[in-house]
């Protein structure tokens, strides 16, 4: 992932994608570089368009489903049961607030 986005950093600052130029961003920014991955990263992205490659990649991402909530399963006893643990934990909170000053108020 490394490797892509120096990739990407390089196109945006208008540098040719290559491989001296990945490695001085990857290191610049502390991380060792594996050679072969820099390498491998060159090579695909070697003569391509990085606008047009991103606008195919969304292309592909906005057919993928983006989830949406499930219907919960039937059942009489699980709402209830956990309408009880929020107030539990609510509660406990409640508790613990009041400790956290030890016994000095803001505005006193």
């Amino acid at each position: 992932m490394r490797y892509v986005a120096a990739a990407l950093l390089a196109a945006l600052g208008g540098q040719d994608i290559n491989a001296a130029n990945l490695k001085k961003i990857i290191t610049a920014g502390g991380a060792d570089v594996d050679a072969a991955e820099l390498d491998k990263v060159v090579a695909e992205l070697a003569g391509k368009d990085v606008s047009a490659l991103i606008e195919e990649g969304l292309e592909k991402i906005s057919s993928v489903p983006a989830g949406g909530g499930a219907a919960p399963a039937a059942g009489g006893a699980a709402p209830a049961a956990a309408d009880a643990a929020p107030a539990a934990a609510a509660k406990e909170e409640e508790e613990e607030e009041e400790d956290d000053d030890m016994g000095f108020g803001l505005f006193d």
